[in-house]
């Protein structure tokens, strides 16, 4: 899934536009959450976000990638990202990551979560995997807060980078990044996880991201599986992926894809998350 050209900036008229398409996204991930269990297929998942988002009036914008015919990615264990859609059960203790997106009016949202499933017999395995996915999810919403001050768009990743290795010895994937968002699901500019030299564009008002760290509780190397989506750990470590589309406008950040702009999560953040107006 690559990157499209595409002005970086959005309009004010534009940014009002790309509110829904973050809520409707948000919405069809609170579903498919509310469904992860064990016994359930990953194309059970799948088949419920596009309900959702159609729904809504939306349309799944991850069929719309050429090859693709899935409404999520859902990738399991040592899946990075990308996972198809299909007869895989899930199992108690699976860590799951799902990746959802809707098209509004030609515009887009992109989001993921991740979830571990409830497993009794197994609560060492089950804490490791969900202090994988707490990780993954506090770095996300580091690199969100610090988007609210920042004058580079690169000064994420090092905000990224940092919260990652203040939870423990993780690894941060480098082959995959975040991105702009707008009239394509994926635009410039690359959104890094990690810390880079060049500097990158300024953050200012219109500027619309999808900010997504993808983390592994080991190696960083990774190779894509048979079906030539799924990306996959070569040492077989797990991994988690979180993943929010935020605005940047002239009061501040919105975070698209959350059901409450992202006040919760910035909130141990100091930041305040204001509506777009």
């Amino acid at each position: 899934m690559g990157f499209g050209g595409a002005r970086i900036y959005k309009t004010p008229d534009e940014l009002r536009l790309m509110v829904r398409p973050g809520v409707v996204t948000a919405a069809s991930l609170a579903a498919v959450r509310a469904a992860i269990r064990a016994g359930v297929t990953t194309l059970e998942l799948d088949a419920i976000a596009e309900r959702t988002i159609r729904g809504a009036g939306g349309v799944p914008n991850f069929m719309k990638e050429p090859g693709y015919r899935h409404t999520l990615c859902v990738s399991v264990n040592d899946e990075i990202v990308h996972g198809v859609p299909g007869d895989r059960v899930l199992q108690p203790g699976d860590i799951v990551s799902v990746d959802s997106g809707a098209e509004v009016d030609g515009w887009n949202g992109d989001a993921a979560i991740t979830v571990v499933v409830p497993d009794p017999s197994r609560p060492e395995l089950v804490a490791e995997r969900q202090a994988l996915a707490d990780a993954t999810e506090h770095a996300l919403w580091a690199g969100i807060a610090s988007l609210a001050t920042a004058r580079r768009l690169n000064d994420i990743g090092g905000a990224i980078e940092d919260a990652v290795d203040s939870r423990g010895e993780y690894g941060i994937i480098e082959d995959y990044v975040g991105h702009g968002i707008g009239r394509s699901m994926h635009e410039d500019p690359p959104v890094y996880n990690f810390r880079v030299r060049p500097s990158g564009p300024h953050v200012r008002p219109g500027l619309v991201v999808a900010i997504e760290p993808m983390v592994t509780g080991g190696g960083v190397d990774s190779h894509i599986l048979a079906d030539d989506w799924t990306v996959a750990t070569d040492d077989g470590s797990d991994a988690a992926h979180w993943e929010h589309s935020v605005a940047v406008h002239a009061g501040g950040v919105w975070v698209l894809t959350a059901e409450d702009g992202g006040a919760a999560g910035l909130a141990p953040f100091g930041v305040v998350p204001v509506p777009i107006a």
